[in-house]
C-alpha cells in the first residue's frame, strides 16, 4: 500500500532515532501492525547503515563511568512541590449584608462609645472571559514536527553523500569493497628526444666532354643510393635520339645501364639501390646518344661524349664520429 508523506517521515526519523518518546511508540505499533510500515522502516536503515559503516567503535574512557555512578550518588532527591491552597473566594454580591444586632435593654450596662466608621467592602463582579474564535487556527506542531524531521533526514543524507564521495577521492582503502571505486588504468607516454641522426654521405659528379664545361650534374644519396641528373650545359639530343647514363667499373666486366636522361633538368632513379656502395663511390660514370628509348640490347652503341667521376661532398659517419671526438 501507499503510504503518506507523514509515514515515510516517521519511518525515517525511527530509523535515524531521532523521535521522541510518544511517536516512537505510535511507530513502532505501526511496525508491529503493518507489516508494509515495518518493510519501509528497515529500507531506510539499510540506507542509513551507511553512516555506521564508516564510523569506527569507540571505548569511553573508565573514567567516564566513575564520574557517572559519582554523579548518581550526590543526587538528592527533592520533596515534592505543593501549591498553595487559594482563598475563599466571596460571593459576587453586590452589596454586603450586614446581620441585625441585638439592643440590650436600659438596665444593662452602658454600650460603649461607637468608634469610627469602617468602609464597607465592595466587591467586584466576576470577569467574564473573551470568546476567541479559533476556527481559522491551524496546529502546526505536528507539520512542524514532520519537516524537522524530514530536515533531519535530509542533512544526514547529504552528510553521508559528502563523506563518501571525499572517502572515495582521497582514501578509497577505508569504503567497504562495495563501495570502493573501480581502479582506474592511466596509460601514460613517455616521449624520449629523437637521437640525432648522422648525415649520410652524399656524392656530386660532373658530367663533362671534351670542351671542359659541365654538361650534367650527378648527385647520389649515399642512404638511399637514389641519383639525380640535372642539366646545365647539354646539347638537346638529335631527333631519334636519347642520352644514356653508363655505370663503368672493372668489377662489373661492361658497363651497366641506369636508364635514358629525361628531356626536363632534373632526372631522378633509384637505379644504383642493387649495387655496392664500393662500386658506386669508384665508378666511372659516362653519357652516350643511343636511339631515342634507349641502347635496346643494354649495351652503349658510341663513344661517352660526356663522362666524370663521384667526389664525396659529405664525410660518411664514421668520419663524423672520428671528427666529433678530436
Amino acid at each position: 500500500m501507499a503510504h503518506s508523506e507523514d509515514d515515510i517521515a516517521l519511518a525515517a526519523e525511527y530509523a535515524l532515532g531521532t523521535l521522541e518518546a510518544d511517536e516512537r511508540a505510535r511507530a513502532e505499533s505501526m511496525m508491529a501492525a503493518d507489516e508494509a510500515f515495518a518493510g519501509l522502516v528497515h529500507a531506510w536503515e539499510w540506507r542509513l547503515g551507511v553512516l555506521n559503516q564508516m564510523v569506527g567503535l569507540v571505548e569511553p574512557r573508565p573514567i567516564v563511568w566513575e564520574n557517572i555512578k559519582a554523579a548518581i550518588a550526590q543526587s538528592v532527591p527533592q520533596a515534592p512541590q505543593v501549591a498553595p491552597a487559594a482563598p475563599p473566594s466571596l460571593p459576587p454580591t453586590e452589596e454586603a449584608v450586614v446581620a441585625p444586632v441585638a439592643v440590650p435593654p436600659e438596665s444593662a450596662a452602658p454600650s460603649p462609645e461607637p468608634g469610627p466608621l469602617r468602609p464597607e467592602p465592595v466587591v467586584r463582579p466576576a470577569e467574564v472571559a473573551p470568546v476567541v474564535d479559533e476556527s481559522n487556527v491551524i496546529p502546526l506542531s505536528t507539520e512542524a514536527r514532520r519537516w524537522r524531521g524530514v530536515a533531519r533526514v535530509a542533512s544526514a543524507l547529504a552528510a553521508a553523500l559528502i563523506a563518501m564521495l571525499g572517502l572515495q577521492i582521497f582514501a578509497p582503502d577505508y569504503l567497504p569493497d562495495v563501495l570502493r571505486p573501480a581502479a582506474r588504468t592511466k596509460v601514460v607516454q613517455v616521449r624520449t628526444p629523437a637521437t640525432p641522426t648522422t648525415p649520410a654521405a652524399q656524392y656530386v659528379a660532373l658530367l663533362q666532354g671534351q670542351g671542359g664545361g659541365p654538361a650534367f650534374i650527378l648527385t647520389v644519396d649515399g642512404a638511399t643510393r637514389t641519383f639525380t641528373v640535372r642539366k646545365v650545359d647539354a646539347a638537346p639530343a638529335d631527333a631519334g635520339k636519347s642520352y644514356e647514363l653508363w655505370l663503368i667499373s672493372d668489377k662489373l666486366g661492361r658497363p651497366r645501364s641506369l636508364g635514358v636522361i629525361g628531356a626536363t633538368d632534373f632526372t631522378i632513379r633509384p637505379a644504383l639501390a642493387s649495387y655496392d656502395p664500393d662500386i658506386i663511390s669508384n665508378a666511372t660514370y659516362a653519357v652516350t646518344v643511343e636511339q631515342a628509348g634507349g641502347s635496346p640490347d643494354g649495351a652503349p652503341h658510341s663513344t661517352p661524349v660526356y663522362t666524370g667521376k663521384l667526389i664525396e661532398t659529405v664525410p660518411p659517419p664514421a668520419a663524423v664520429q672520428q671528427q666529433q671526438k678530436r
